[in-house]
């Protein structure tokens, strides 16, 4: 059965935070509000925190910049995955993806769906794995993200969670790398 397994210690993980917006500044800031407020409750630790405009390549240059920095293990943004012509968030986050999880689109927009019915459809959130670094890519709104991280992110980013977990298999995800 799914769940947290008590026997086995918490293992913090080092999370970045990033909002796509052209408009918003950290004061005004809700959705990445609520993701910092959420992962450091969880006991995780907040290594950066920015905002970058809804360019594909300011929202590149920053991933890079993330996940060539051996300190970070997950970056999660929030912003700029609607269909409307400044949403490239989910482009940009293709351009760096050595591997996709599929899985997390899937399981956000089943999610979605039981609060939000078809409008769940106009999201393209998106996950995957760069330079051993997890990447998250959640809409824009602080619903959006507190049912992010309540229903997926906190359960994947605890090392107690089974049957399995995202934070067990991190040493392994740049093997590829080494061989």
């Amino acid at each position: 059965m799914a769940g947290i397994d008590e026997s086995r210690s918490f293992i913090g993980v080092n999370i970045a935070i990033l909002t796509v917006s052209d408009t918003r500044v950290e004061d005004d800031d809700r959705s990445g509000a609520v993701l910092v407020g959420r992962l450091i409750e969880a006991g995780h630790t907040l290594m950066h925190r920015a905002i970058v405009a809804d360019e594909v390549d300011l929202i590149v240059s920053k991933l890079k910049e993330w996940i060539g920095n051996p300190d970070i293990d997950v970056v999660i943004a929030t912003g700029g995955t609607g269909l409307t012509g400044r949403d490239v968030t989910p482009e940009a986050f293709h351009a760096v993806y050595e591997k996709e999880i599929v899985g997390f689109g899937e399981v956000f927009r089943h999610l979605s769906y039981n609060i939000i019915g078809t409008s769940t459809l106009q999201s393209r959130a998106t996950a995957g794995v760069a330079g051993g670094t997890y990447l998250f890519a959640l809409p824009g709104s602080p619903g959006a993200c507190k049912d992010a991280w309540d229903q997926i992110l906190s359960y994947q980013l605890d090392y107690r969670y089974r049957p399995c977990n995202l934070v067990e298999i991190m040493p392994r995800l740049d093997e590829h790398r080494r061989r």
